[in-house]
Protein backbone atom coordinates (compact mmCIF):
# COMPACT_ATOMS: atom_id res chain seq x y z
CA UNK A 1 0.00 0.00 0.00
CA UNK A 2 0.84 3.33 -0.73
CA UNK A 3 2.21 5.69 2.05
CA UNK A 4 1.17 9.53 2.86
CA UNK A 5 2.69 10.04 5.80
CA UNK A 6 4.45 12.99 6.42
CA UNK A 7 2.80 14.65 3.19
CA UNK A 8 2.14 18.15 3.57
CA UNK A 9 -0.89 18.07 1.18
CA UNK A 10 -4.16 16.10 1.53
CA UNK A 11 -3.88 12.23 0.15
CA UNK A 12 -6.75 13.43 -2.79
CA UNK A 13 -4.94 16.31 -3.82
CA UNK A 14 -1.62 14.00 -4.38
CA UNK A 15 -3.54 11.19 -6.02
CA UNK A 16 -5.18 13.67 -8.21
CA UNK A 17 -1.97 15.25 -9.11
CA UNK A 18 0.18 12.46 -9.68
CA UNK A 19 -2.98 10.52 -12.01
CA UNK A 20 -3.29 13.95 -13.78
CA UNK A 21 -0.03 14.15 -14.67
CA UNK A 22 0.45 9.91 -15.97
CA UNK A 23 -2.73 10.16 -17.44
CA UNK A 24 -2.78 12.99 -19.59
CA UNK A 25 1.01 13.63 -19.74
CA UNK A 26 0.80 17.17 -19.14
CA UNK A 27 3.91 19.47 -17.77
CA UNK A 28 4.66 20.00 -14.25
CA UNK A 29 3.80 23.40 -14.92
CA UNK A 30 0.37 23.36 -17.02
CA UNK A 31 -0.38 21.10 -13.78
CA UNK A 32 0.71 23.88 -11.72
CA UNK A 33 -1.82 26.40 -13.18
CA UNK A 34 -4.40 23.52 -13.69
CA UNK A 35 -4.54 22.87 -9.59
CA UNK A 36 -4.17 26.48 -8.77
CA UNK A 37 -7.54 27.16 -10.78
CA UNK A 38 -9.28 24.72 -8.39
CA UNK A 39 -7.89 26.26 -5.65
CA UNK A 40 -4.48 24.00 -4.48
CA UNK A 41 -1.06 26.29 -5.04
CA UNK A 42 1.64 24.07 -5.02
CA UNK A 43 5.17 24.29 -6.75
CA UNK A 44 5.81 22.27 -10.32
CA UNK A 45 8.69 20.89 -8.12
CA UNK A 46 7.31 19.79 -5.67
CA UNK A 47 4.86 18.24 -8.18
CA UNK A 48 7.87 16.18 -9.52
CA UNK A 49 8.72 14.84 -5.99
CA UNK A 50 5.02 13.45 -5.86
CA UNK A 51 5.23 11.71 -9.17
CA UNK A 52 8.60 10.10 -8.61
CA UNK A 53 7.51 9.43 -5.19
CA UNK A 54 4.19 7.35 -5.90
CA UNK A 55 3.77 7.10 -9.47
CA UNK A 56 5.43 3.62 -9.24
CA UNK A 57 3.25 2.47 -5.85
CA UNK A 58 0.05 3.47 -7.33
CA UNK A 59 1.23 1.66 -10.53
CA UNK A 60 1.90 -1.41 -8.61
CA UNK A 61 -1.62 -1.25 -6.54
CA UNK A 62 -3.55 -0.58 -9.54
CA UNK A 63 -1.98 -4.32 -11.38
CA UNK A 64 -2.76 -6.15 -8.03
CA UNK A 65 -6.32 -4.91 -8.37
CA UNK A 66 -6.83 -5.44 -12.19
CA UNK A 67 -9.46 -7.31 -13.54
CA UNK A 68 -8.91 -10.98 -14.72
CA UNK A 69 -7.95 -11.46 -17.99
CA UNK A 70 -9.34 -14.69 -20.25
CA UNK A 71 -7.09 -17.13 -20.91
CA UNK A 72 -6.83 -16.80 -24.76
CA UNK A 73 -5.09 -13.92 -26.16
CA UNK A 74 -4.00 -12.16 -30.09
CA UNK A 75 -0.20 -10.81 -30.21
CA UNK A 76 0.94 -8.79 -32.76
CA UNK A 77 3.50 -6.19 -33.35
CA UNK A 78 3.23 -3.25 -35.78
CA UNK A 79 5.83 -0.41 -36.86
CA UNK A 80 4.80 2.72 -35.61
CA UNK A 81 6.28 6.31 -35.40
CA UNK A 82 6.86 7.98 -31.51
CA UNK A 83 8.53 11.25 -31.32
CA UNK A 84 9.40 11.24 -34.97
CA UNK A 85 11.33 7.88 -34.67
CA UNK A 86 10.05 4.42 -35.37
CA UNK A 87 9.29 1.64 -33.55
CA UNK A 88 7.89 -1.62 -33.11
CA UNK A 89 4.96 -1.77 -30.99
CA UNK A 90 4.53 -5.54 -29.21
CA UNK A 91 0.34 -5.70 -27.75
CA UNK A 92 -1.09 -8.77 -26.30
CA UNK A 93 -5.12 -8.36 -26.22
CA UNK A 94 -7.22 -11.11 -24.73
CA UNK A 95 -10.25 -12.04 -26.60
CA UNK A 96 -12.57 -10.03 -25.18
CA UNK A 97 -10.50 -6.91 -26.55
CA UNK A 98 -9.11 -6.01 -22.79
CA UNK A 99 -4.98 -4.75 -23.89
CA UNK A 100 -2.99 -6.80 -21.60
CA UNK A 101 0.44 -5.41 -21.70
CA UNK A 102 2.48 -2.97 -24.47
CA UNK A 103 5.84 -2.73 -25.62
CA UNK A 104 7.89 -0.29 -27.64
CA UNK A 105 11.06 -1.94 -29.34
CA UNK A 106 13.52 -0.90 -31.48
CA UNK A 107 14.43 -4.19 -32.89
CA UNK A 108 11.76 -6.97 -34.62
CA UNK A 109 13.70 -10.26 -33.40
CA UNK A 110 13.45 -12.97 -31.03
CA UNK A 111 14.79 -11.21 -27.86
CA UNK A 112 12.28 -8.66 -28.28
CA UNK A 113 9.30 -10.95 -28.47
CA UNK A 114 10.67 -13.09 -25.75
CA UNK A 115 10.86 -10.31 -23.56
CA UNK A 116 7.84 -9.25 -24.21
CA UNK A 117 5.81 -12.16 -23.65
CA UNK A 118 7.48 -12.47 -20.42
CA UNK A 119 6.51 -8.95 -19.21
CA UNK A 120 2.98 -9.76 -20.13
CA UNK A 121 3.18 -13.09 -18.89
CA UNK A 122 4.69 -11.70 -14.67
CA UNK A 123 1.43 -9.45 -14.86
CA UNK A 124 -0.96 -11.38 -16.59
CA UNK A 125 0.00 -15.30 -16.09
CA UNK A 126 -0.33 -17.85 -18.07
CA UNK A 127 -2.07 -18.22 -21.23
CA UNK A 128 -4.20 -21.04 -22.47
CA UNK A 129 -3.84 -20.23 -26.39
CA UNK A 130 -1.94 -17.33 -27.98
CA UNK A 131 -2.89 -16.44 -31.59
CA UNK A 132 -0.06 -14.72 -33.85
CA UNK A 133 0.27 -13.60 -37.10
CA UNK A 134 2.91 -14.82 -39.43
CA UNK A 135 5.95 -12.80 -37.88
CA UNK A 136 9.11 -14.89 -37.58
CA UNK A 137 9.73 -12.71 -34.34
CA UNK A 138 6.95 -13.63 -32.45
CA UNK A 139 6.99 -17.31 -33.73
CA UNK A 140 10.23 -17.62 -32.39
CA UNK A 141 9.45 -15.94 -28.85
CA UNK A 142 6.27 -18.59 -28.47
CA UNK A 143 8.69 -21.59 -29.31
CA UNK A 144 11.67 -20.31 -27.12
CA UNK A 145 8.85 -19.25 -24.20
CA UNK A 146 7.21 -22.52 -24.64
CA UNK A 147 11.15 -24.25 -24.03
CA UNK A 148 11.88 -22.35 -21.02
CA UNK A 149 8.03 -23.69 -19.51
CA UNK A 150 9.23 -26.72 -20.26
CA UNK A 151 12.20 -26.68 -18.70
CA UNK A 152 10.96 -25.18 -15.06
CA UNK A 153 8.49 -27.90 -15.91
CA UNK A 154 4.36 -25.78 -16.28
CA UNK A 155 1.57 -28.06 -17.22
CA UNK A 156 0.49 -25.54 -20.19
Amino acid sequence: MVSFKGAQFPQDVILHAVFFYVRYGVSYRDLEEILAERGVVVDHATLNCWVVRYASGLATVAQRRKAATALSWCLDETYVKVRGEWCYLYRAVDRNGQTLDFMLSEHRDEAAALSFLAQTISSNGLPRACAIDKSGANTAGLKGMNAALRKVGSDR
